[in-house]
């Protein structure tokens, strides 16, 4: 366990120190990965890495969580929006959604949570057709 910072350090200088004895220690010589590039940086951002990189690990099969496939869903019914010929395609393509994502928070399953609540139907069927009027 680290040594307590005393009274009267500065946290920076404390923690300096510490990096400065552990590098002499050769403790950071040891790290996997050392003198190697960092994995991935020549990738966009995908901020479910640590969800596929754990499933790589585990070697899982490419499912999602319930929580996060029915995340990915709204994200993906919501793109769809804009290519909806009218708004009763809309209506039919997110009111069945919003059924499932209250049916999922009224008995959430184990691991993530959704993080969301149903989509509102009229709000995005209002924002389609003010896109309509623009083009």
């Amino acid at each position: 366990m680290t040594e307590r910072k005393p009274p009267g350090v500065s946290f920076e200088s404390f923690v300096d120190k510490q990096i400065r004895e552990a590098e002499a220690r050769g403790d950071f010589a040891r790290l996997k990965g050392a003198g190697k590039p960092l994995e991935g940086l020549d990738r966009p951002y995908d901020e479910l890495w640590w969800i596929r990189k754990k499933m790589h690990q585990e070697q899982l099969p490419g499912a999602l969580p319930p929580a996060l496939a029915l995340r990915k869903e709204i994200e993906d019914a919501l793109a769809a929006v804009a290519e909806a010929p009218s708004e009763r395609a809309i209506r039919a393509l997110l009111e069945p959604l919003n059924e499932r994502v209250t049916e999922f928070l009224r008995r959430p399953p184990a691991g993530p949570l959704l993080g969301r609540g149903p989509v509102d139907v009229d709000a995005v069927v209002r924002e389609w057709r003010e896109t309509r009027r623009e083009e």
